[in-house]
Order: C-alpha cells, then sequence, then structure tokens
C-alpha cells in the first residue's frame, strides 16, 4: 500500500469576530434620482421605504476594491487580528469591472496577507451570505484559521441614469467581517439555494460580447422585473428564514435581531409579518439611508444595527440574503465587534 492521506481536522465552532464598512461620502436624494427619472419622493418612498442612497466618487476613484479595502481593514481592527493571519480573502460582488484578476486578490495583497487564498463570489444580492458560509465551513474544517469575508458593490455604475424601475433603488458602499474559530457556536448552518428558472427576473442586457460586437447598442445595465422579484422574495423568504432558525436550533422569539437583504421595506414587512416577531426582535432598516447595496447590503445593515444600539456585540441575529440568480441564503450568527 502506497502512503495514507491525513484526515481532515477535528470540527471547530466559528464566530464573526469583527466587523466594518465603507459608506462612500456622497449622499444622493431621491430628489435628485428624480432629476433624470419620471418620479418623485413621495413614489420612491411608498414603494420602497428609501429615502436616499450613497454613490462612490467617479470611476476610477473609490472602486469596488478601494471600498472592499477599506472596510476588511476595519474589520480586522474589530477583530484585533493582522493581515498576516489572514489565510483567504472571500469578495462577494457583482459589479467588479474585471473578469480577471479577481478582487480578493488584490484585496488580500492590500491586507498584508502574504499570500492569501483568494476568491471572488458572485451570487448577486445573496452573495455575502453564500460567502460567510464558505468562509464559516473553511474555518471549521480546519482549511484555514482566519477568512476576510467583503460585501461590496458599485451598483451606480450598473443601472441607467433614467430607468425608472431600478435607478432609485439601489446604491453603492462596502462591509467585512473576519471569521475564526470559537469557543462557541457563533455562526449557525447556512441554509442556500436557488431558482434558476426564475433567473430573468435580475439580469444584465445585453451582455458585454454582444456589446463589443455591436457598440452602437446600448451597454450593458441591469434590468429587473420588479412584480415577479417582489412576489418571490415577499412570499417566498419567510418560509426560508423559518428553515435557517430551524437548522440553528433557535426559536424566532429568541433573536435578538432579524437583518433581511435590504432590497425593499414592503417586502420585509411582508417577510416580518409571515414570521411574526415579537417586538422584542429588532429588524434592520438600513435601506431608508442606504437604499439596496447587493451583496454589501447585510453587513452594512448590521454595522447600523450595532453603531444604533438596536443590538449589541454577542446579540443573536437571522441574516437572510436574497436576489439575483435567484438565489437566497441565510444564517444565524452572534452579532460580532466593531472597530472603536
Amino acid at each position: 500500500m502506497g502512503a495514507q492521506i491525513a484526515g481532515p481536522a477535528p470540527l471547530r465552532n466559528t464566530a464573526l469576530l469583527g466587523l466594518g464598512v465603507h459608506r462612500p461620502e456622497r449622499v444622493v436624494t431621491n430628489d435628485e434620482i428624480c432629476e433624470q427619472i419620471d418620479s418623485s419622493d413621495e413614489w420612491i418612498q411608498s414603494r420602497s421605504g428609501i429615502k436616499e442612497r450613497r454613490f462612490a466618487k467617479p470611476h476610477p476613484e473609490e472602486s469596488v476594491v478601494d471600498m472592499a479595502i477599506a472596510s476588511a481593514r476595519k474589520a480586522l481592527e474589530a477583530a484585533d487580528i493582522t493581515g498576516d493571519r489572514v489565510g483567504a480573502v472571500i469578495v462577494a460582488t457583482s459589479t467588479y469591472p474585471n473578469q480577471t484578476p479577481q478582487s480578493a486578490a488584490l484585496v488580500a495583497h492590500a491586507l498584508g496577507t502574504g499570500g492569501a487564498a483568494a476568491l471572488d463570489i458572485s451570487a448577486g444580492c445573496a452573495g455575502f451570505c453564500y460567502a460567510l458560509g464558505v468562509a464559516s465551513d473553511m474555518v471549521r474544517t480546519g482549511t484555514e484559521d482566519y477568512v476576510v469575508v467583503v460585501g461590496v458593490e458599485r451598483m451606480s455604475d450598473t443601472t441607467e441614469p433614467t430607468d425608472r424601475s431600478v435607478r432609485f433603488i439601489f446604491g453603492d458602499g462596502a462591509g467585512a467581517v473576519v471569521v475564526g474559530p470559537s469557543d462557541e457556536v457563533g455562526i449557525g448552518p447556512t441554509v442556500w439555494g436557488s431558482d434558476g428558472s426564475q433567473a430573468d427576473a435580475i439580469r444584465q442586457e445585453p451582455d458585454w460580447v454582444s456589446f463589443a460586437d455591436n457598440p452602437d447598442q446600448k451597454r450593458p445595465w441591469i434590468i429587473m422585473e420588479g412584480t415577479a422579484v417582489f412576489r418571490w422574495a415577499a412570499f417566498e423568504m419567510g418560509k426560508i428564514a423559518r428553515q435557517v432558525a430551524d437548522k440553528a436550533g433557535v426559536e424566532l422569539a429568541a433573536l435578538d435581531a432579524f437583518v433581511p437583504h435590504q432590497a425593499n421595506l414592503r417586502i420585509n414587512d411582508v417577510i416580518v409579518r409571515q414570521l411574526d416577531l415579537p417586538e422584542t426582535v429588532a429588524v434592520a432598516d438600513d435601506i431608508i439611508e442606504t437604499g439596496n447595496t447587493s451583496a454589501a447590503s447585510i453587513p452594512l445593515a448590521m454595522e447600523k444595527m450595532l453603531r444604533t444600539g438596536q443590538v449589541r456585540p454577542g446579540g443573536l441575529a437571522l441574516l437572510l440574503a436574497f436576489g439575483a440568480g435567484l438565489s437566497y441564503a441565510g444564517q444565524v450568527v452572534k452579532m460580532p465587534q466593531l472597530a472603536q
């Protein structure tokens, strides 16, 4: 017989050790958005709950990579972990403009990891929770000790300025966490999935190759079938949230916070009613000031809840993300520390 392959290390508990975010300075009000679309502040708020959002500086300033690095550095500071201890960096994004190299490699280098594994995940608005599930499993199985997970988007680049159906919804930003080993369970099992039969509900149109072959046509933009997405999210995500809680062995009433993807305040209100959450469970509402930041949505919403005292570090939170694919993912976590 030949040499034997060593078995995996014993399974470990994992936790969110630190959280950091980057919010662009430029605040874009509904009135400013309405300068280019046929709408009003009242209509936007009634349809989505959004009052304002942040837009990054014009390209190439405040790039996807710049925002990812800024948020990741704050997460490392909050976790009291130096970059050279990070074994992997995972960036969830759908708006990084280059196919190659992956943005995570540039982020890992800037953090001083000394050559950490680096990969990007494209799962739309569910991307952060997808990446968190992967990172937790990496640490749990001993593949790595510390993993940085970033959700980052420049949605202002990918929505056509005069498209009334999507322009008012989206904003820019980044959020990052450090995942590491823990004495207690700090990240529950991930529930995730997709429904490719509804892939056209959120799509890019046309694709970049078609545009290159025919540059006279419109450039690629995000197209969304709002009614289809609303129905799917509003009536399916409550079921998924219950699955997340059940898999973690947590009663919904025992939660300190519910952090749904900040897609639409009306969708989240429907989900909360379906779950019959008690008033003791704080519900994230970052969308009012930040809009829908896709893969950055969940960590940005977590940061606001911690910063404003809606929930404290160590509080039990159910994360639930959903979007393009159509995809979804969620897990129960203990809320992390913020940088001081």
